[in-house]
């Protein structure tokens, strides 16, 4: 039987949370330091393209079929595991680094399992929320996860530039290992609850009729799949941005692994400042509008730190900060719709679903961004993105049915859960 939210589940949560967050920090320094490696090593935006690309590929083949096994299996067992290999491959990137194998290729490959991993464990961590969390605190504790990743998004990028001053970058590998240990403490001694009923019909359906039902539940949400494409352009059009950052701030504006994890911490400052609003603020109306809206904004900033002079990251860091304000706010704010509009047994599936689709362009945009960056030229490329990411989701908002989910969905949520999935069991029968 699918159990209620109680305090005490919330309390297991928030431990659950803070052991999570201490890996996140672990494996960011990791993923700081082996961008920045690549970075000195290679000088190649084409390479610092095809790590990126590598990365999202996972994100597309495993996602959906993890998020469906996290609605069918045990869903603490699931990130232990996960977890736990995520751990011993670093090691493994640990041992490669100590006995001289530093070969760009390898590192890729280690670097692309790393992210598989991650992209197993994700929908598990998400599905839970709403099975430990009360309804009226959902938006609230999407805003703590903000500012938890705020917060690590802060200081990880310093720590691991300050650390590479001191240490050789395969010492730095065995911090992802130490703040794995701290993770799994609180793992194993709370209960996370479990959604699915094992019977014999359950263990008869596949795991493609499984993903067919999420599919049509996200298509039963009116203007969900239009949200979802307006998230897949944004990942796309944002894509040149993530990926030529560091050759960016290099190259472009000849500076350090300390300026660039500067920019990226006064980035994460603003994102906190974003989840402590949606902390303090117990709902927002008009959500979709603070989404259009919200990328809009973050483009504008973005055409000012790209244009910046020379060396002057304290105008990129001002540019950038209203943009990094709002994206907790938009993100949260969405995660609240989907995660009180589909049922609790489903969420796993619509998650990795989801996040399947809105990231699945994102690969093509980090492939095609090292090729165009030579053909355009860096700055070139990076403001015409900027400039389609200010236009286009006016075009969202009218001519596709995303205003559709400024519904409330108070109203939605029993007539999914009693009439269409009984519409769903029809359908796939």
């Amino acid at each position: 039987m699918e159990q209620t939210p109680t305090n005490k589940t919330f309390r297991h949560y928030l431990y659950f949370l803070l052991g999570q967050n201490f890996s996140m920090l672990g494996s960011m320094i990791v993923g700081f330091v082996i961008t920045w490696w690549l970075t000195i090593e290679t000088g190649s935006v084409v390479i610092l393209s095809i790590s990126t690309f590598l990365m999202f590929i996972p994100q597309i083949v495993v996602t959906p079929l993890s998020g469906v096994l996290a609605d069918r299996w045990n869903r603490k067992t699931i990130i232990a595991i996960s977890d736990s290999l995520q751990a011993l491959v670093t090691f493994l990137l640990f041992a490669f680094f100590l006995i001289g194998v530093q070969n760009v290729w390898l590192i890729l490959g280690i670097n692309t399992l790393r992210a598989g991993l991650f992209a197993f464990q994700m929908p598990a961590v998400q599905s839970i929320i709403p099975t430990m969390i009360p309804k009226e605190r959902l938006s609230r504790v999407n805003g703590m996860n903000f500012l938890f990743s705020g917060l690590i998004f802060s200081i990880g990028p310093v720590i691991a530039a300050t650390l590479l001053s001191f240490f050789a970058v395969e010492h730095i590998f065995l911090l992802d290992i130490f703040t794995f240990l701290i993770a799994m403490v609180p793992l194993l001694l709370i209960k996370i609850p479990s959604v699915h009923q094992i019977t014999e019909e359950t263990t008869k359906k596949s795991v493609s009729k499984d993903f067919k039902t999420g599919l049509i539940v996200i298509k039963m949400v009116p203007g969900l799949l239009a949200m979802i494409i307006f998230a897949m352009c944004w990942n796309f059009i944002m894509r040149p941005w993530n990926v030529l950052l560091p050759y960016f701030i290099l190259n472009t504006h000849e500076g350090t692994a300390l300026n660039l994890a500067l920019l990226m911490t006064s980035f994460s400052i603003g994102s906190i400042t974003g989840s402590l609003i949606t902390l303090i603020k117990k709902d927002f109306k008009h959500k979709i509008k603070i989404n259009i809206i919200g990328a809009s904004l973050f483009f504008v900033g973005q055409i000012f730190a790209i244009i910046a002079p020379t060396g002057n990251f304290i105008i990129m860091m001002i540019a950038l900060f209203p943009g990094a304000v709002v994206f907790p706010i938009t993100v949260s704010t969405y995660l609240s719709i989907l995660q009180s509009a589909v049922p609790k047994d489903k969420v796993g599936r619509i998650m990795s679903i989801d996040h399947m689709i809105s990231m699945a362009i994102a690969p093509i945009g980090a492939l095609l961004a090292g090729p165009l960056a030579n053909l355009l030229g860096i700055v070139n490329l990076l403001l015409i993105c900027a400039f389609i990411g200010i236009v286009y989701p006016s075009f969202i908002w009218l001519f596709t049915k995303i205003k559709r989910l400024e519904y409330d969905k108070e109203e939605a949520v029993p007539a999914l859960e009693e009439i269409r999935l009984a519409e769903i069991a029809e359908i796939i029968e």
